[in-house]
């Protein structure tokens, strides 16, 4: 640049990794003893100390300059292999969800002696709005278990589609069912591979099999628990409650759809990302069965029924 300061640079040692080892008298040909060029004037590096902790190379290394001491130990440091990406910053970022879906819902399940008793609403949110009233929230992935519902529709209807698709082969190959807790191990194992990417999904997976009733809970996370008995979604805790109360290992088909209905009810009735129909299934040994789908507005009457009022006497009376 004019005006700026023209700077010897004899002692400036060039750090450049190549592919090739040189001889000493390769090095010395490719060695400038004085480089002049206009430019700001620059401190002396022999004053200056390198920190080479962070630089891991098995490349060999030339300095050119006096300070070849400078270059001590670089070629012992050990190397790695660099992830297959353009974007090293942020290969292993977790995904942005725009949107953070609740798992605004109602389900539950529990075994009792006569197999697996399965409930659900029917009810989708989209934050406080209703956006129906009708989906249907027990899969049946194949005729002797069942799929629930809870979180993103689009995600769990898709994974309970891939998951039944699997089942199917499984059973095509083997020439026997897969297993309960085989299932439930197979969408496990799938949503983990899916960890951090925002999908939302909290389902059980209920059936019967050859060492009897299964149920299991599985979330995007790849979280798989055993039990007797789950409630998820938010109106899971006024479910649980219900369930909790009633609940008895001996109980017939009728005592635990019943029990299962008005666990559902209850929820519906606080839970204001809950409501639509009540649909109860029943997993036994020949399969699984609907055994009702009643609308939550009518279960209110049934359970708290209401007398009508003296002007209805009224014009009861009248009318006959």
């Amino acid at each position: 640049l004019p005006g700026a300061q023209e700077t010897s640079l004899h002692n400036f040692a060039f750090l450049l990794p190549l592919r090739h080892s040189f001889s000493s008298q390769t090095s010395s040909a490719l060695l400038i003893s004085r480089i002049k060029f206009h430019c700001f004037s620059l401190p002396r590096l022999s004053t200056m100390k390198l920190d080479t902790s962070g630089l891991e190379t098995t490349m060999p290394m030339i300095g050119f300059g006096l300070n070849s001491e400078m270059l001590d130990g670089f070629s012992s440091v050990p190397s790695f292999d660099l992830p297959r990406t353009t974007d090293f910053d942020g290969f292993q970022k977790e995904a942005v969800q725009m949107v953070k879906p609740a798992k605004g819902t109602t389900t539950l399940a529990f075994i009792f002696k006569e197999g697996v008793m399965v409930a659900a609403d029917s009810r989708a949110s989209m934050g406080g709005y209703i956006s129906s009233q009708s989906v249907k929230k027990i899969i049946e992935i194949n005729p002797y278990m069942l799929g629930t519902m809870a979180g993103g529709a689009a995600d769990c209807q898709f994974w309970h589609r891939n998951l039944g698709i699997k089942c199917r082969l499984h059973e095509l190959a083997n020439k026997r069912r897969i297993s309960v807790s085989g299932a439930s191990k197979l969408l496990a194992n799938m949503l983990y591979s899916y960890r951090g990417m925002g999908l939302s999904v909290g389902t059980m997976i209920a059936g019967w099999d050859e060492t009897g009733p299964g149920l299991y809970y599985v979330d995007n996370e790849g979280g798989r628990l055993k039990g007797d008995r789950f409630s998820v979604g938010s109106g899971s805790p006024y479910a649980y409650g219900v369930l909790d109360s009633g609940y008895k290992f001996d109980m017939s088909v009728e005592e635990a759809s019943e029990l299962a209905r008005r666990s559902i009810y209850h929820a519906t009735f606080r839970d204001g990302a809950s409501g639509g129909v009540a649909s109860v299934y029943h997993v036994g040994p020949k399969g699984w069965t609907k055994l009702s789908g009643d609308d939550v507005g009518e279960l209110h009457y049934h359970y708290y029924p209401v007398a009508p009022a003296t002007a209805e006497h009224v014009m009861v009376e009248a009318a006959e």
